[in-house]
Order: structure tokens, then C-alpha cells, then sequence
């Protein structure tokens, strides 16, 4: 039996353990090295139980083909195709969460033959997803953008998936900035908290994950930074990077379109609206083009065009329009 991890993730306070080592290994790993959040009142618990015994279904009345609720409880059946069956039980200010693996014979193979996908998509499963969706209880939604410092400022990073944003960050962390996280965050239009994983990068060394990059630690995490403006990320063709403004109503599409679009949360979306309709708590969809609303309406917004070649500096093209403006 494994000793219990304490972490402060999306802005909840969470406690994690595994009575299966090798997947207290992928969560620990997952957690990348997150300071431990010590004595603080946890929020959610995930307890991950040895047996392969099926959750108890008596009382319970079926929600969907492989959900069943009642009581608040909901019970979710080889949760995202995973292999691993959920227990929610929300009580209050707090959540647990009660995870068993009984995988079929194909997604047992999964583990083996798709090692990175699969690790990723238990680390969805058991821990991103569920403490997203209790964060959007809280009154938070989930955002694909970043929290970072940049030249004294705090930016929101907007932009679909591998349009230049780790890149961007991975610069300024270099020169010791903070963020929140390197690809989601939990927001509720003021503060982004970010959500706990490694950082994924286009590199040579690190564990090997999905489209050819490798993962490493994020250097200088912090939990919550409250950005005092949004950049939206685009590809551009000319020979030097531009920063010009923004129109609000263009970055809260960006914000909105870029969560959507964003492989982390494919299976996000089905699982929140699961939950919520089993437990009749939280709305009902999490509130994201509002927290974009938020955000783009009150700060400054700003379009950051890449250029061809890779190599802007966040920092200088920030201050630049700050300068401008």
C-alpha cells in the first residue's frame, strides 16, 4: 500500500492514493513532482482499491448504457474506455472518488500495446476529469489557454493545440518566469489555477509521449496567477513575429474555440455532463464562454503573430505592446 499524495490541483486540494502499485507509479509521475500540499482540507479523494470486483449497483438506477445514479452516487463503467471503473460520491464541500480496474481483454492490451496513449488517458480518467468537473462545481470552467508571468505582466495564453504556446513558455520559464501549467487551467474570469502535469515539449530527452514529444517537470509552478491580459497565439508567414491588438470578441473565440478543439478535453465533456446529471449538482455544462467573457472584457487583448521561423520572445513582444499602447 502505497502513502497517500497530497497536491493542490485546478484549485482543489487533492489526496490520492493506490493500493496498485503500477498505477501509484503513473500517478506520481503525473503529478510531476508537485509540492505536497502537507495538512490543508483536502476537497477530493481518489482512492485506487486492489479489487476487481464490480461497484454495487443495488439502489441505483440507470443513467446511460454504463452509468448508473442514485443518492447523489454516480457509478461509471470502463470510464473514457479505460478500463477503470468510477465511484463519485460528492458530500459537501468535498468529493471521493473510488476507482477500480477491471479492464476487458482489449483494454488490458491497451496497456501494453499503447503505452503512452494509455497513460495519458488513465491520468484523464481518474484524475484530470474528475477534479476539472469539481472544479467547475466551485464555479470554475476549464480553459485551454496559460497562466504565465511575462516582463512584470501576467499573461493568458490563447491558441489551438500546437500552434507555438509551450514553445513560448518554455523560453520564459528559461528565464525564470512562473505558469501555472503548460496546457489546461481551471479559471472563473479573474485567477487561472492550472491543472497539475508534466509539461510536454518537442525534445530529445524525457519520457516519450503522443505526437513525438517527450515529458519533463515544469519548472517554477505556481498554483493560481491572475492574468492582466490575454494573447491570442497565431501562426504567421513573415519573416519576424508581430504583436498587434486584439479584439475582445476575437480573443474570447480564440478562448472558447481552442478548449473545444483540444484532444485533453475530447473526452471531458461527456464525463463532466455524466456527473453532473448524476449527481444533480454543478451546472449542467461548465460555464467556459462566460469565464472567457470575463477575462477578454475586463484586460487588454493583444494577437501575437508568430513568424515563419520560430524564436520570438513572449517577453520582448509584451512589452513592446505594452510600450505601444
Amino acid at each position: 500500500m502505497t502513502k497517500q499524495a497530497v497536491i493542490e490541483s485546478c484549485g482543489e486540494t487533492l489526496a490520492m492514493h493506490s493500493e496498485i502499485d503500477w498505477v501509484d507509479a503513473l500517478l506520481q509521475e503525473g503529478n510531476d513532482g508537485a509540492p505536497n500540499a502537507g495538512h490543508s482540507a483536502t476537497t477530493m479523494s481518489i482512492d485506487v482499491e486492489a479489487t476487481s470486483s464490480p461497484f454495487p449497483l443495488r439502489g441505483l438506477t440507470p443513467l446511460t448504457r454504463t452509468a448508473w445514479s442514485g443518492s447523489g452516487e454516480v457509478v461509471i463503467a470502463d470510464v473514457c474506455g479505460s478500463g477503470f471503473d468510477v465511484r463519485m460520491k460528492p458530500a459537501g464541500s468535498r468529493a471521493d472518488l473510488t476507482v477500480r480496474w477491471r479492464p476487458s481483454a482489449s483494454r488490458s492490451a491497451a496497456r501494453f500495446g499503447l503505452p503512452n496513449r494509455f497513460k495519458l488517458l488513465t491520468r484523464e480518467a481518474i484524475v484530470h476529469y474528475p477534479v476539472l468537473w469539481w472544479a467547475s462545481v466551485h464555479g470554475k470552467a476549464p480553459l485551454h489557454a496559460i497562466a504565465c508571468t511575462v516582463s512584470g505582466s501576467v499573461a493568458l495564453l490563447a491558441g489551438p493545440g500546437g500552434v507555438g504556446k509551450s514553445t513560448l513558455l518554455q523560453r520564459e520559464l528559461a528565464d525564470g518566469g512562473r505558469a501555472t501549467s503548460d496546457n489546461l487551467c481551471a479559471a472563473d474570469g479573474r485567477s487561472a489555477w492550472g491543472l497539475v502535469e508534466p509539461m510536454r515539449i518537442e525534445g530529445e530527452r524525457g519520457a516519450r509521449t503522443t505526437h513525438g514529444r517527450v515529458e519533463v517537470t515544469l519548472p517554477g509552478r505556481v498554483s493560481c496567477l491572475m492574468p492582466d491580459q490575454v494573447v491570442v497565439v497565431r501562426r504567421g508567414s513573415g519573416e519576424s513575429a508581430a504583436m498587434l491588438p486584439c479584439d475582445p470578441e476575437d480573443a474570447i473565440r480564440s478562448l472558447v474555440t481552442g478548449t473545444y478543439a483540444a484532444g485533453e478535453l475530447s473526452r471531458f465533456w461527456a464525463y463532466a455532463a455524466t456527473l453532473a446529471a448524476g449527481t444533480g449538482i454543478g451546472p449542467a455544462h461548465p460555464q467556459v464562454v462566460d469565464v472567457a467573457r470575463a477575462f477578454a472584457s475586463r484586460l487588454d487583448c493583444f494577437e501575437l503573430r508568430l513568424a515563419r521561423t520560430p524564436g520570438a520572445r513572449l517577453g520582448e513582444m509584451v512589452s513592446q505592446a505594452e510600450a505601444i499602447a
